[in-house]
């Protein structure tokens, strides 16, 4: 496999403007190993292995458990997972799939008893972060390296 082009030297302004949203996000409060599930979850969805392998990497070394990891992409039947966390990946695979059926109602309100509106525009800017960059990734070519 061979990159396409390195994006951060081909246009270094769009390379800091993803930039400033990740460290948005970073800074925003949210919880670190929540973003870290986000980040797997959607990169899952959009078949991104460059993401994957990143995320995952930076997921153990936050303490994740490999179990959490391995069953992430199908967190509805694994019990490991708490109510925010298994709301915020609901709503993750539906601002992921927008087009499919959009953000339901009841989907907003059931996260809403877990989240403040603050919180709730944090996460979408997080889902929204992380779909961008799984989508520089793919199309500049972007692949995982042998760990």
């Amino acid at each position: 496999m061979e990159v396409r082009l390195n994006y951060m030297n081909t246009n270094p302004g769009a390379f800091q403007t993803m930039l400033k949203l990740e460290g948005f996000i970073k800074t925003s409060g949210l919880d670190a190993s929540l973003y870290e599930l986000i980040k797997i979850r959607a990169s899952q969805i959009n078949g991104c292995a460059f993401c994957i392998s990143m995320h995952t990497q930076d997921a153990r070394k936050m303490g994740e458990t490999e179990q959490r990891i391995y069953l992430l992409n199908a967190w509805r039947e694994a019990p490991f997972y708490t109510d925010k966390e298994r709301v915020v990946l609901e709503l993750t695979e539906a601002v992921t799939r927008i087009s499919e059926q959009g953000v339901p109602q009841e989907l907003y309100e059931r996260v809403r008893k877990h989240v403040d509106e603050v919180e709730y525009v944090t996460i979408i800017m997080a889902i929204n972060t992380i779909n961008s960059w799984n989508r520089i990734a793919i199309s500049t070519g972007m692949f995982p390296e042998e760990v």
